[in-house]
């Protein structure tokens, strides 16, 4: 299979998901009202400063939105029996992951840049000359990371969606508690900071805190690095996992 064939199946995968799945009411419930709730609930009543913690906020927005759309595809798509129909064209499994991620990704790319708009229109944010180029770096890779993790939260898929979308929420909820959103890691003590470095929307915030002119624990580098790597290992995962799974008949 030569590159234009591979290429061409991604986007037409990816196309065929932004058609389809943008629309979809779990998206649209677990993408951007409940970032949206927990925002409120943290932020209405207390005296605290916005735009310290807007950077934890806007990866968190990134993190739900990017990673909601992967995880109804393909149960989804089993469910009403395209997914080994799509298997039949001149494409893979690791060509409809990529696709799958793509699309998730322009999702969150979406909504997370009209959070980013809005909080720079609405409050004293604050971007550094010597970090502002790694911003639209660090919105690629954490756009791409978590719309592949949401890929393979829906790789062990049965036929259920409701079912893969309550595993989803049940792995994000643990990531956005540990990893420096309503706590910064500057203000953790050593001895729980470590816990921290397993999860990937660590690093986004992290990014993005050096970004927007707030404390920052690694360099900016680090944190690009660490997100590929993850991106990389949940794009491996996925595709194994569904390749087994094919090959058993499931």
């Amino acid at each position: 299979m030569n590159y234009r064939i591979i290429t061409k199946g991604v986007l037409v995968t990816a196309r065929k998901d932004v058609r389809i799945y943008y629309r979809k009411a779990p998206v649209f419930i677990f993408g951007l009202i409940l970032p949206t709730f927990l925002f409120f609930a943290f932020f209405v009543g207390r005296d605290l400063d916005v735009a310290k913690y807007f950077p934890g906020f806007l990866a968190m927005s990134l993190f739900f939105t990017a990673s909601s759309v992967g995880p109804l595809i393909i149960p989804w798509e089993k469910q009403q029996g395209t997914f080994e129909r799509l298997l039949t064209l001149p494409v893979n499994i690791p060509i409809l992951v990529t696709g799958d991620t793509l699309a998730g990704a322009g999702f969150g790319l979406i909504i997370s840049t009209i959070v980013l708009l809005f909080g720079a229109a609405f409050l004293p944010l604050t971007f550094p000359l010597a970090t502002i180029l790694a911003l639209p770096v660090l919105f690629i890779l954490g756009n791409i990371c978590f719309a592949a993790l949401g890929v393979l939260l829906s790789s062990p898929a049965g036929r259920v969606p409701a079912n893969i979308m309550m595993l989803a929420a049940l792995v994000r909820f643990p990531l956005i508690f540990i990893s420096g959103i309503f706590i910064p890691l500057s203000e953790l003590p050593p001895e729980a900071r470590w816990i921290t470095y397993f999860s990937p929307l660590t690093y986004l915030v992290d990014g993005l805190n050096a970004v927007m002119g707030q404390v920052n624990v690694f360099p900016i580098a680090l944190d690009a690095l660490v997100l590929s790597a993850f991106t990389a290992g949940f794009l491996v995962l996925a595709s194994w996992t569904l390749q087994r799974k094919a090959l058993k008949g499931l």
